[in-house]
Parts: structure tokens; C-alpha cells; sequence
């Protein structure tokens, strides 16, 4: 099996060479005050209360170079810092309503940026590459069969609870098999009595023919809808209302791309 691991205390979290590709995970503890101060300063923005810095998944095909990685401050680098995002403009009045019976009034919650943290951040590459418009699709057959799981990781980019009022988080989740491996990274929102909204890219790497496919799905719903669809079945709606997998099958899409990575 051609299947490499580093020595004990080189990398910081999760390391595989499998077929030509290296795939790294790091996962290291929450920013302490001095790196988040140094974070805010160079985004612009008040950064998540849950701020996994250091944290990142990278891989990498080791004879061309080309690579795609998923870091946190890239990821926030692509939420909106003019405080015009559509969030804000669409839904700013609705959910001052929702809290009208609460002290806090709107403008304590809108800062001058997309406090929602909702971002389009699809991953970062190198200069001399680039993503080109694909017309194949991920196989998802390829995926549902029962190929033993090499490495898996789990890898959180950043959450907030948006001052008790939801959730908005950003995670990826990678898992190698001998012949391909997929990536989901996904950002995930739900503003409570406002929207629910996700943003999923897939990497999807087959290692015979050296192809990296990129698929990226953003669905958004208004809350009251999906709680409109939720009362209507046997399940927990409380619990449901949590489960971004549950969720986005009842989530229209919005936006959808797919694209293949090649030298530039």
C-alpha cells in the first residue's frame, strides 16, 4: 500500500501520502488574546468568539504542485466588511422584531461588517494554479461504496453563537480511501426567527488520474419556513433545527458551481 506516515511529532495533527498526494490536518486550540488582537487588526473585523487559527487542511498532489488548502483566516478574510452584505439589508428589520422582547436593540448587534460570518471562501491555492469550469460531476456511486476509510479528520475553522441569537461556524470534515478521498468544508448559519443558510464546498480527488474536482453548493431558506416544514413530521424540531445535514435537504439552492484545478 503505498501509504506514508511522518515520525512521531512533526506534524501537528493528521499527515497521509496516499498515491501521490499529501494531505495534512492541523488542528491546535482556540486563539488566546495577543493572536486574536493581531487577527482583528489585519482582517478589519471582530473575529468569532470560537477563533481556531492555527487550524487547517491541506492537500496536495507532490508531483505538480498543485494544492488546495482551507485556513481560518482566509475564510474569514471573505465575509463582507462593509456592513452592506444582503443579511443586513434583507433581514436586519425582521430580526429587530424577533427581539423586541429582549433588551438589546439591533444596532448592539450589526457592527459595520456581516456579523452573520457568513462567507463564499472556497479554499486557497497557490499562484500558478487555477479552477477551471468542469462538466463532471462528483461520482457520488464511486463514494457509496464500501471502501475502507484510510484517515479521516475533523477540522473546525471558527463559531459564534451570534449573541445567543444562533449559530454561524465554519468546519471541514476529510476522509481518504485507497483509490480518492472528499472533502466537505461548510459554512453553516441559523439566525433564529431570520434564516438558516449553507455553503458546502467539495474537494473530491481521484488519485489514478491526478484530478481535483471542486463543487460548491450555497442553499438559504427563511427561518419560519423551514419551521413550517419541520412541524409537519415526527421529528424533533428542536434537535432538527441543529442538523445541517436534515436541513439542507429542505433548503433550495442559491448558487452552485463546479470546477477542476490545473496549472495556471
Amino acid at each position: 500500500m503505498d501509504m506514508t506516515f511522518p515520525s512521531p511529532g512533526t506534524v501537528p495533527t493528521g499527515f497521509v501520502i496516499q498515491k501521490g498526494f499529501r494531505i495534512t490536518t492541523t488542528k491546535k486550540p482556540i486563539l488566546k488574546a495577543g493572536p486574536i488582537e493581531e487577527m482583528n487588526s489585519k482582517l478589519g473585523i471582530t473575529v468569532p468568539e470560537m477563533i481556531f487559527g492555527d487550524n487547517s487542511v491541506t492537500i496536495e498532489h507532490l508531483a505538480s504542485g498543485r494544492s488546495i488548502s482551507f485556513n481560518t483566516f482566509d475564510a474569514l478574510d471573505r465575509v463582507d466588511k462593509t456592513g452592506e452584505s444582503m443579511l443586513k439589508v434583507a433581514y436586519s428589520k425582521e430580526w429587530q422584531q424577533s427581539r423586541q422582547n429582549h433588551h438589546e436593540e439591533i444596532k448592539e448587534v450589526v457592527k459595520p461588517f456581516d456579523w452573520s460570518y457568513s462567507t463564499d471562501y472556497k479554499g486557497t491555492t497557490p499562484p500558478h494554479c487555477t479552477f477551471i469550469p468542469s462538466t463532471f460531476p462528483i461520482p457520488l456511486a464511486l463514494l457509496r461504496q464500501p471502501d475502507p476509510i484510510l484517515f479521516f479528520d475533523e477540522v473546525m475553522l471558527y463559531e459564534d453563537e451570534l449573541a445567543d441569537n444562533g449559530i454561524a461556524m465554519y468546519s471541514c470534515k476529510i476522509r481518504v480511501m485507497p483509490d480518492r478521498l472528499l472533502l466537505l468544508c461548510r459554512f453553516f448559519l441559523r439566525l433564529d426567527d431570520v434564516i438558516f443558510r449553507i455553503r458546502d464546498t467539495r474537494v473530491f480527488v481521484e488519485f489514478g488520474t491526478g484530478e481535483i474536482v471542486r463543487e460548491y453548493t450555497a442553499k438559504e431558506e427563511m427561518y419560519k419556513t423551514v419551521k413550517q416544514m419541520l412541524a409537519v413530521t415526527r421529528e424533533d424540531v428542536p434537535s432538527m433545527m441543529r442538523d445541517a445535514n436534515k436541513l439542507a435537504t429542505l433548503m433550495p439552492v442559491v448558487d452552485y458551481s463546479l470546477e477542476r484545478l490545473v496549472e495556471a
